[in-house]
């Protein structure tokens, strides 16, 4: 019997699929416009693997923004309840998550294995994913050359809260004839610093673990860890927390491995 779990998010699509013992495979897919078409292409890629969805050998559970859209799927969970469950089975320990989405952040208290509370900020894509994105592709790079234009910048003044407001500062300082390599540290500290804000707001509670795909960036692990003067860990499966949630709670009391 196999377990998946589908996290369709607003940019990128996770998949997790667990057998009794242990997990057998991963991917992501780019979510697209149709989150629908994005279930389907999750089904064909499964297929592709040897895990057909409608063979009887597979259970579904789908999380995301998008998880209505999985209707092969047996249930729906919320994605604060599958970041809490797979964020605790990557640490393996009760921890704050800080979950850093396409279109929002979460930062969600795990205790005894489960979300006991969380605050969301979803009012503006500032301080998000997307936010990044969106004034990465300003300044002509991609999300990773972002950071690493960042780590050699010094950061410039992004004091805005709407993602509008601050793409105008950025377009201001690039007028303005400001290094690129700072104006992307600005852009990366305007988020560290929102993202702290939340933390600060909803509080921490034993160790900090970063999930999303952008937990990837060391340099945005270590700024986020000096504004909070506590250490944010990161884990290799952490942009695959929330579908590994949903595979977990798809497999039950089973006690295989993550």
């Amino acid at each position: 019997m196999y377990y998946t779990g589908i996290d369709i998010g607003s940019t990128a699509s996770k998949v997790v699929v667990l057998n009794d013992e242990q997990m057998v495979e991963y991917f992501v897919l780019p979510t697209g416009w149709s989150s629908k078409e994005t279930a389907a292409a999750v089904a064909q890629r499964l297929l592709e693997e040897g895990h057909p969805v409608d063979g009887g050998e597979m259970k579904v559970v789908a999380t995301g923004y998008g998880r209505i859209s999985v209707d092969y799927a047996a249930k729906t969970v919320t994605e604060i309840t599958c970041h809490g469950k797979g964020g605790y089975a990557l640490l393996g320990r009760d921890c704050t998550i800080i979950d850093i989405g396409g279109q929002d952040t979460k930062v969600i208290t795990v205790e005894g294995g489960m979300p006991a509370s969380f605050l969301m900020n979803d009012k503006c894509s500032a301080g998000t994913g997307k936010f990044l994105e969106i004034m990465a592709n300003r300044l002509g790079v991609d999300l990773t050359e972002l950071f690493a234009l960042a780590e050699k910048g010094t950061p410039l003044a992004i004091s805005a809260m709407c993602t509008v407001f601050a793409e105008s500062e950025v377009i201001s300082h690039i007028g303005a004839g400001e290094k690129r390599e700072d104006i992307a540290a600005g852009v990366v500290e305007s988020v560290v610093t929102r993202v702290a804000g939340l933390c600060t707001r909803h509080g921490l509670k034993g160790e900090v673990l970063l999930t999303g795909g952008l937990c990837e960036s060391g340099y945005l692990v270590d700024r986020l860890s000096r504004r909070l003067g506590a250490e944010v860990h990161s884990n290799p499966m952490g942009r695959y927390a929330g579908a590994l949630g949903a595979a977990l709670i798809a497999r039950g009391g089973k006690k295989g491995k993550p």
